[in-house]
């Protein structure tokens, strides 16, 4: 069984989250963004926090499948990523793309589709920020887990946003979809398999 010693675990998955930013960084800097550096970058930014997020939502199923702990421990740490990665996503369009034009801004966001439910995403992803600390889930004690199943309609989202944004080649939207579709029975799967060991067995006369 794989195991990582517990005082490698944070440092090593901080610094692979912020490994697309700072290549992201050197790719600016030696001009190899291509022709459109802001749809670059706006691509580089959503994509891994779409890639962040499915790999927070896999760390249960991969705790119940192969037994493995210690993901737990950075759950957290990859929740904030995908969090940081979405600002960067949303700051791209709003600074480089929009120039803070705020009517062209909210127009874009009433009348295109894939930026009104990817707007939604983000919208929906900061309760879930603001809340991920240890006294918000003292404080919101039940109510904080029916909160942040939020992130599974978050997901949802994210890949609609994906799918619409894509003008002809939908592989990798559609691999993503199909990794979240593949959580979800997972998670769908354990639901019931909890309820049946719960559920008394019938008695006989």
């Amino acid at each position: 069984m794989f195991r990582m010693k517990p005082v490698l675990i944070k440092p090593l998955v901080f610094i692979a989250c912020l490994l697309p930013l700072v290549f992201g960084i050197w790719a600016g800097f030696t001009d190899q963004l291509g022709a459109n550096p802001i749809e670059e970058i706006t691509h580089r930014t959503g994509d891994w926090a779409l890639r962040l997020l499915l790999i927070t939502l896999a760390i249960t199923p991969a705790r119940r499948l192969f037994g493995w702990n210690w993901p737990l421990r950075v759950r957290r740490m990859l929740g904030l990523f995908t969090f940081f990665y979405a600002c960067l996503h949303l700051l791209t369009y709003f600074v480089l793309d929009q120039f803070f034009d705020w009517d062209e801004i909210l127009k874009d966001i009433i009348k295109r589709p894939y930026i009104t439910i990817g707007f939604s995403a983000f919208v929906l992803l900061i309760p879930l920020a603001i809340t991920s600390t240890n006294a918000m889930m003292r404080r919101l004690g039940k109510r904080w887990g029916q909160l942040h199943q939020l992130v599974y309609v978050v997901a949802v989202f994210g890949i609609l946003h994906y799918l619409w944004l894509v003008k002809a080649d939908y592989l990798l939207p559609l691999i993503h979809a199909a990794i979240l579709l593949a959580l979800l029975l997972v998670r769908v799967w354990y639901q019931r398999q909890s309820l049946s060991t719960r559920r008394p067995a019938p008695q006989t006369s």
